[in-house]
Formats: structure tokens, C-alpha cells, sequence
């Protein structure tokens, strides 16, 4: 088979959706030496990465080739917006064709669409995004519903969410494929000089993009709660880029009086976030809203103790293996954040249950069954939507 691959959030500042992309391929890569790659840098009309010529994922494996990148957005969104008769020449002609962020293609006459279904939280809370991105994401799932001869969702959470939003869509052609910790077996690395403020074992750990669905806002007012009680509570360590609507955030955490006890890193390299997974007193991640929740599995993988809300995918993940909390009481986060450091629950034990948990969880088995997937829809048959009205499935 030719696989073209989207590879386009896979560059140096890459979150969920990249990381997703990056860890398959780069398995792919290492397991499958019969079929023929090819990976494009940039992908849609939405989404842009300025540094994705250089930073998006490549290989020197002899089935695996990238196609040029576009040298501007415009020019992306040009191809991409309308595709011509020589669209998938151009795509240099693949049997499957991966999105992976969120943008789904259209003009694809002989080639298969597979769509990684990440999450559909634009949708449930269209406040926690802007205009553009809740747009841009909606249009791609839409056309996914109705062009994707397969759909990979990351957990059984997005998979149902997906058939309630689209319940035309034929159950049996939506499919669960996890993600994996990168970090899995990884051995333990030396502490960077950029984190030797940190006490190993000494600090609260957080990582995620800074942005609404995250949840930071009741994580702060638990954490201000437990200061409260024990003032001299280990610092909270917050990890991540910064992303929507996030402005007034030093100003929050001024009026909390925490900007001494808080301690934002900004995005880190792959070798501080591993550091910062094996060292942290304990992980806490209220998030609201996920598609998967890659983070609490990466910490999970390197021992870290783990309070995580109980909604959406996470308890998929983490099962027994750690603290889940209501994320919309920050009281509740903020009992659970003490229950540890008092020694009411065992650390010790969490830790352990964390990393059998998260044993579960394999790239490996994850790339393997994705062949499985490409070769089933390249022998099956194409996708063609029961949609009656002729305009609508144009439009689309």
C-alpha cells in the first residue's frame, strides 16, 4: 500500500493531536518495511505551523518520503481548498489517506480517508474556543461524517460522542485505536539546570496547554484552599503552552496570592517533561474535557501518584489506578490533594498501581492493529453516505 500521512502538528511545539501523529508514525517507521509512506508537512486550510518545513516529522527510512511544504499559508490553503482533477497526483497518488488534525480533505476520488477523531469539545462548549478554531474543527468532522471511509477515535468517549453528534454514520466503521506514553521503559534522566529551583519529590505537577478546557482556574482555588491549611504545601508546578484565551492568567494567580508558590514553565523539551513526570510529589490534572488525556498517561508510565477528573475519557485510562475527583468542585480536588500529602492515601501504592496501568497501554500494539486498519479499508468497500439531499453532501 501508499499511505500518504498527515504529519503536519508533529513540529517542535506539537501538544495532543501531534504528539498522537508522531508516535504512530515514528512506530510505523520501526515495524513496517512493506508499504510506502508519504508524509505531508502541511495539511488543510486551518491549521499552520510557519516552521513545519523544518520541524514536522521525517525519516531516513527508504519507504518513508515527504512531499515539499508549501512555502505560505496561502498557499496551503489554496491547494487545499480546491482540490483540481490532478488533486491526488499531486498527493503523488496514495491508496489511504491519514488526517490527523482535525482538518479532513476533500476531492479524494480513488484513495481511502482514514480521520483521527481526537474530541468533540468545540462542540459541547463552544466557549472554551475561538470563532476560527470551533469553525475550522467542526467543518473537518462534518465532512469526516460524511467522507471518511473509517473513523480512528482515540477513546470509547470520543466514539460515542461522535455517533450521537452523527448518527448516520455506520457504527461499524468507527473504530478505538489508544494512544501510548512515549515515555514507557524510558531510563530516569538527570535533572535539567532549568529546573534546579525544584526539590525532587518536592512539588505538585500539572501538564497541559493553558486554556479554558483545562481547568486551570479551580486547579488554582483548590490549590489556594490547601495553602490555606498547610502553608508551607509543596509549589505548584504548571507545564505547558499557552493557548486560548489565557490572558489575564498572571493576573490570577497575583489575586490568589500564589505568584510565589506557582511556578509556570512554559513548554518544555521531552527530557524536563520526563524529569518532571519521575520527580513530582504527585500529578493533577482536573481537566474538563478530554479526548484521551495523554498526559495523565505519561505520568502514570513513570510512577507518578495521579489525581485526574472523573469525566470524558480519563477514567478509561486511569481506572483504579488513581485519585479521580469531580473537576467542577474544586474542594474535592483540593481533599484529594490533601489525602496525599497527609499520608491518608498511599502514595507509595499509587504509584505502583500507576505504571501496571499504564502497561496497558503500547505503541506497538497500537501501530500493528492501525496496519490492520489500512489494509482493511484498501480491500473494503468505499464509504458512500445515505445523505438525500444532493446540496447538502456538495456542500459538505
Amino acid at each position: 500500500m501508499r499511505i500518504g500521512y498527515d504529519v503536519s502538528q508533529t513540529g517542535r511545539l506539537k501538544a495532543g493531536c501531534g504528539y498522537f501523529a508522531h508516535s504512530l508514525i515514528e512506530r510505523l517507521a520501526a515495524i513496517d518495511d512493506r508499504n510506502e509512506y508519504i508524509l505531508y508537512p502541511a495539511v488543510g486550510d486551518v491549521f499552520w505551523d510557519p516552521d513545519g518545513a523544518r520541524s514536522t516529522f521525517r525519516s531516513n527510512r527508504p519507504n518513508i518520503r515527504r512531499l515539499r511544504a508549501p512555502r505560505t499559508f496561502a498557499e496551503s490553503q489554496a491547494f487545499w481548498r480546491a482540490p483540481g482533477a490532478d488533486f491526488e497526483e499531486l498527493l503523488e497518488r496514495p491508496d489511504v489517506f491519514h488526517a490527523n488534525n482535525f482538518y479532513c480533505p476533500r476531492g479524494l476520488r480513488r484513495a481511502r480517508l482514514i480521520y483521527t477523531l481526537h474530541d468533540l469539545s468545540f462542540m459541547s462548549h463552544p466557549e472554551w474556543t475561538t470563532e476560527a478554531n470551533r469553525m475550522g474543527c467542526f467543518q473537518g468532522v462534518f465532512r469526516a461524517s460524511l467522507c471518511a471511509d473509517l473513523v480512528m477515535a482515540v477513546s470509547e468517549s470520543s466514539r460515542r460522542h461522535f455517533l450521537e453528534v452523527f448518527p448516520y454514520y455506520p457504527a461499524e466503521r468507527i473504530v478505538v485505536v489508544y494512544l501510548a506514553s512515549r515515555f514507557s521503559g524510558a531510563t530516569p534522566v538527570r535533572q535539567p539546570g532549568s529546573l534546579d529551583m525544584l526539590r525532587p519529590g518536592g512539588f505538585w505537577l500539572s501538564v497541559a496547554t493553558l486554556e479554558p478546557r483545562k481547568n486551570h482556574e479551580r486547579l488554582l482555588r483548590a490549590y489556594a484552599r490547601l495553602k490555606q491549611q498547610f502553608p508551607h504545601a509543596y509549589p505548584l508546578v504548571l507545564c505547558g503552552g499557552k493557548g486560548w484565551m489565557v490572558d489575564q492568567f498572571e493576573r490570577r494567580l497575583a489575586d490568589l496570592g500564589l505568584s510565589r508558590d506557582v511556578i509556570v514553565t512554559g513548554y518544555v523539551d521531552d527530557t524536563a517533561l520526563q524529569w518532571l513526570y519521575e520527580n513530582c510529589f504527585a500529578f493533577v490534572y482536573p481537566s474538563l474535557f478530554e479526548g484521551f488525556g495523554l498526559p495523565v498517561l505519561e505520568a502514570m508510565s513513570l510512577g507518578a501518584p495521579v489525581i485526574a477528573s472523573r469525566t470524558t475519557s480519563i477514567p478509561e485510562i486511569v481506572g483504579s489506578a488513581g485519585v479521580l475527583v469531580d473537576p467542577l468542585d474544586e474542594g474535592a480536588i483540593a481533599a484529594a490533594m490533601q489525602q496525599l500529602l497527609t499520608g491518608e492515601r498511599n502514595r507509595e501504592r499509587l504509584r505502583a498501581a500507576a505504571r501496571q496501568e499504564a502497561a496497558r497501554f503500547s505503541w506497538d500494539a497500537s501501530a500493528r492493529r492501525v496496519l490492520d486498519l489500512y489494509a482493511q479499508v484498501v480491500n473494503g468497500a468505499q464509504y458512500v453516505p445515505d445523505v438525500r439531499d444532493a446540496a447538502f453532501s456538495a456542500e459538505a
